[in-house]
């Protein structure tokens, strides 16, 4: 043990080795020490582990490697074929041609975000989609922040704080990543009411709970979940009825968000943003990088009274939004304004793409893999947190592959590509599915399935 200790180089002899040196001019001398100091005193570990030392050349080839790592961004693009439309793991909603090519430029040089051109003077960066979110929902008001549960802890922080808002007990859901509505929602500093049962709450239930402290009634969409068999809920416009006859304000959280009817391509009926603000409730909350298909954003559109009230609260400043993403979700609002939201913002192209175009994408996939797949029919979930159940009909092309070309083995040279490909796995069979790439991606994938066999 003593011996392999004595063996380990000094940060010098690594620093100055033939093939390190050569990099002197590419990376800074603290980063080169720093790597090499990172790697011996892993190096250091393992032999304490009882392993062998390694070389001098494979201390310096794991060096390099490191170095070579630094200089690669860890996130980048890739083509989703999973069958999963807002897959949040792989960023959510793609964003428009044009929506992209707005935040370019701003992001680019300098931008009005704060600056009326007029008059020379300071504005409001809300300007640049209120006008848009109010023409689209109906709404008086609307502000944007950073997402949807920064939305909702400021407007109950704003509104609700040491009151008291009751929410059924069904609704008290978890979403992505462990984060629980509840915790969000009594982080504001607002106490929390649960009424009814898990699957059955009633109008009754709500009334019952108010108390002189109660400042809100909250429905809270399900989102990624389904409750079937015997359940009731009670629907916004009877919490809006009991909030107009005991004068306490209904928030709707409604998660997800939608501006187009689901049910118009076949799928289940998902609220509407417009539908919340038409049956009266004070403020709506949803997500920008949905169903609405933009940049991450929390939106909040509502009565101007409860809106100006959230706009001037310190903790607007905190969960604000950048001008990239205001930028882009201004397009983005633009295509539903202008009727194009199907044919442009690619979230809602894929879930109107017809089955016939979905069939031919998927035999031209087939074909490039040389008779080691097969065009099967599937589904394609939306996911996202919205449309819990919901699917499409899709074509997908199942691999099945074998040996040392498994189904596992060829979708992780798939991830592995320069453009990473992600299917998914389904009893030893890599699936892909057309639905969830757009057209113009095709080329990549058959590129990169032609390269996978090869």
């Amino acid at each position: 043990m003593e011996k392999d200790f004595r063996q380990l180089p000094g940060v010098d002899k690594v620093l100055y080795h033939e093939r390190i040196t050569r990099l002197a001019g590419r990376y800074p001398h603290d980063l080169l020490v720093s790597v090499i100091r990172q790697q011996l005193e892993s190096e250091r570990l393992s032999v304490a582990a009882g392993k062998p030392c390694a070389s001098l050349d494979d201390i310096v080839a794991s060096v390099l490697n490191e170095l070579e790592a630094l200089g690669r961004p860890t996130l980048m693009r890739v083509v989703n074929a999973s069958g999963v439309i807002l897959h949040t793991n792989l960023g959510r909603a793609p964003l428009s041609q044009e929506a992209l090519a707005t935040m370019k430029a701003v992001s680019e040089g300098y931008s009005n975000l704060e600056f009326k051109l007029e008059s020379g003077v300071r504005g409001s960066r809300h300007v640049h989609v209120e006008g848009l979110l109010c023409r689209l929902t109906g709404a008086e008001a609307a502000l944007v922040v950073n997402n949807n549960a920064a939305a909702v802890l400021l407007g109950l922080t704003a509104l609700a704080r040491r009151k008291e808002v009751i929410v059924s007990r069904g609704q008290a859901v978890e979403i992505g990543g462990g984060f629980r509505i509840p915790d969000v929602m009594r982080q504001s500093g607002a106490k929390l009411v649960e009424v009814g049962t898990t699957n059955c709450t009633y109008a009754r239930d709500f009334e019952e709970a108010i108390t002189g402290r109660t400042v809100a009634l909250m429905r809270v969409h399900s989102s990624n979940f389904q409750l079937v068999g015997f359940t009731s809920e009670v629907t916004l416009e009877e919490l809006i009825e009991i909030g107009k006859k005991n004068n306490i304000l209904v928030l709707d959280d409604l998660g997800s968000g939608c501006f187009l009817d689901t049910t118009v391509y076949g799928l289940a009926p998902e609220p509407m943003v417009q539908q919340s603000v038409r049956a009266g409730a004070a403020l709506t909350f949803f997500s920008g990088d949905k169903l609405v298909g933009g940049p991450q954003a929390g939106i909040i559109v509502g009565a101007k009274e409860y809106v100006d009230k959230l706009r001037r609260h310190p903790l607007a400043r905190a969960v604000r939004i950048d001008k990239t993403r205001l930028a882009g979700l201004a397009v983005t609002l633009l295509h539903y304004l202008k009727e194009e939201a199907a044919t442009k913002i690619p979230v809602w192209r894929m879930i109107a793409a017809p089955i016939k175009d979905i069939e031919r994408r998927a035999a031209l996939w087939e074909k490039a893999l040389g008779g080691m797949a097969k065009v099967v029919p599937g589904e394609t979930m939306v996911g996202g947190g919205s449309l819990p159940g919901g699917s499409l009909p899709t074509s997908l092309v199942a691999i099945s592959g074998s040996g040392k070309n498994s189904a596992q083995a060829i979708g992780r040279k798939l991830r592995l590509g320069d453009v990473p490909v992600i299917g998914r796995i389904d009893k030893d069979v890599l699936l892909l599915d057309p639905r969830t790439v757009l057209p113009e991606e095709d080329e990549i994938v058959i590129n990169s399935l032609r390269e996978t066999i090869r």
